[in-house]
């Protein structure tokens, strides 16, 4: 559609070698609004089949394409999709890549029994199955298709890739070809000259220094898996067959689930892309007294979990759970990706069963924070971010939450002292805020900081030494509208404090690429200085 519905006449088609790049209205998944010749924002697996449908009722004399996959199928949104497409016997037409491929590995393999063209006919469709790379049979199915009434998915079955040496067949053929493989295929063909190019870009770095954070990047996203794993190998091999259940829902690679699995695959499940059923059965699983279910996925997908977290809330359920990919930095699939609203998991009424929010702010804290909670009951939610984060020092250059650390479930931190007002922030937005405080102080603005690690707990005896300051500011890279710093302020009048506050957080589209993110929603330090600076007058 970008060649054909507007993108060579908005953008030059050389602008496709900036897929993913800041500003380049190319972000992971094209938007609607942002990418010229995208006519729907269809990010998130699952989602775009019962907005079609919704399409075709208001366009009844027209015939609705929609493009899927046997991944976006495993979603529960899409059997409900195909039930009314048939009840209604709506004129849309699915075209299916079935190419039993999905992140984690083949369906075939971790979900026995999942036939995509035996499901869609249980629902009522009429199914036209056939060889994806037979363009002249892939040519009739569609005909066939198109001059029938009523609802028909068109199945094709391909490998992923087909004709790339080394990706054919291969999960790792998900978004961009490996560089490496790039060029070994277009020198086959006899393109060095793209070749040549593709090996001359640079990819983008960051040149900023954040001042008191070290060099040692922890990907937190990883390290719950392994502390996870430090906590199971204290158990008994019968203990942890009885008492511990890990379910993946695809993603198991980039939540760092994929390390429980190589320690203790009989605690192990792979369910694939399906959030929902996935989270309640941890949650099924962990009922009982002494058991826990651990699940994982996007911090994005937790939105499509509220109501079984709700549930699993009502049944005294005990899970264990890491959303990755928090916040927006890194997050070059763009806005519907972003993880903003994870305070949605504290959704409980005060007197419901214990929910506790974490969001620890560099790797020593995560493993600290995973084995302080991970014997404790109750639903439990773990926030980490795509990115890599910096170990946080002290005053005297030392790691923070090194050493004889222990993490204190609801208890805030000083991380620095300050006599001006105060910045409360928390994971990777608290190195980001620390280097800020760093360069006030040497502008004479003499402003602390605190780390807000448990996210839904008040912690009384810190709210008494802020609520006296000049002012607090909450810096996070949750959504300004449903974040913390939407809760912080009532918490502090509840209590008689009067400090100026203000909070800062994403609250604009996405503008693509990495680091960028934050500076695009004013979250760099430079934008944390200038709040603090206003405050100040």
């Amino acid at each position: 559609s970008v060649f054909t519905g507007g993108f060579s006449r908005d953008l030059p088609v050389e602008q496709l070698v900036r897929y993913r790049e800041a500003d380049s209205k190319l972000p992971g998944h094209p938007e609607l609004g942002l990418t010229p010749g995208v006519k729907f924002s269809s990010g998130r697996l699952g989602h775009i089949w019962p907005y079609v449908n919704g399409v075709a009722i208001a366009n009844p004399n027209k015939t609705v394409f929609c493009l899927g996959s046997d991944g976006s199928q495993q979603e529960g949104n899409d059997a409900e999709a195909a039930r009314l497409a048939v009840a209604q016997n709506l004129n849309v037409k699915i075209i299916i890549d079935d190419n039993d491929v999905t992140i984690a590995g083949h369906p075939s393999d971790y979900m026995p029994g999942y036939d995509l063209k035996k499901t869609l006919e249980g629902h009522g469709l009429k199914v036209l199955e056939g060889d994806g790379e037979d363009i002249d049979d892939l040519y009739r199915r569609l005909c066939e298709a198109v001059t029938t009434d009523g609802p028909v998915a068109v199945i094709n079955k391909r490998p992923m890739c087909p004709g790339i040496e080394g990706l054919e067949g291969s999960e790792h053929g998900h978004d961009v070809i490996p560089l490496k493989l790039a060029i070994q295929y277009l020198n086959a063909r006899g393109r060095s000259e793209a070749a040549e190019y593709l090996q001359s870009i640079e990819k983008p770095k960051s040149s900023y220094k954040f001042l008191s954070s070290g060099d040692k990047m922890g990907s937190n996203r990883n390290v719950f898996g392994e502390a996870v794993v430090s906590m199971l190998s204290q158990m008994s091999a019968e203990e942890r067959k009885a008492n511990v259940m890990c379910i993946d829902s695809d993603l198991e690679g980039s939540c760092g689930l994929k390390t429980i699995r190589e320690a203790y695959p009989e605690v192990y499940i792979k369910a694939g892309i399906m959030e929902r059923g996935n989270f309640s059965a941890a949650a099924g699983f962990g009922m009982a007294p002494g058991k826990q279910g651990i699940f994982g996925t996007f911090s994005a997908f937790l939105e499509m979990c509220v109501s079984e977290i709700t549930m699993a809330r009502l049944n005294f359920s005990n899970v264990l759970c890491h959303f990755s990919h928090s916040g927006i930095d890194d997050m070059a699939d763009n806005t519907c990706h972003f993880g903003i609203n994870n305070m949605y998991a504290d959704n409980g009424l005060e007197d419901s069963y214990e929910t506790r929010l974490y969001f620890p702010a560099d790797a020593a804290q995560m493993t600290a924070c995973v084995k302080a909670i991970f014997n404790q009951p109750g639903m439990r939610f773990v926030f980490s971010t795509r990115s890599k984060v910096p170990n946080i020092l002290d005053t005297d250059g030392n790691d923070f939450f090194g050493g004889d650390y222990k993490f204190v479930p609801g208890k805030d931190e000083v991380i620095r002292e300050g006599t001006a007002g105060y910045i409360v922030s928390f994971g990777d937005a608290l190195y980001r805020s620390l280097d800020a405080v760093e360069r006030l102080k040497q502008e004479g603005i003499d402003v602390g900081l605190i780390n807000k690690s448990t996210l839904n707990v008040v912690d009384d005896e810190m709210m008494a030494k802020i609520g006296k300051a000049p002012f607090v500011v909450v810096v996070e890279a949750f959504n300004r509208r449903t974040g913390l710093g939407s809760r912080f302020g009532s918490w502090l009048l509840e209590r008689g404090y009067t400090p100026k506050y203000a909070y800062l957080g994403t609250h604009r589209e996405g503008g693509g690429g990495l680091w960028e993110q934050f500076p695009h929603q004013g979250l760099d330090p430079v934008g944390i200085m200038a709040k603090v600076k206003k405050l100040v007058g």
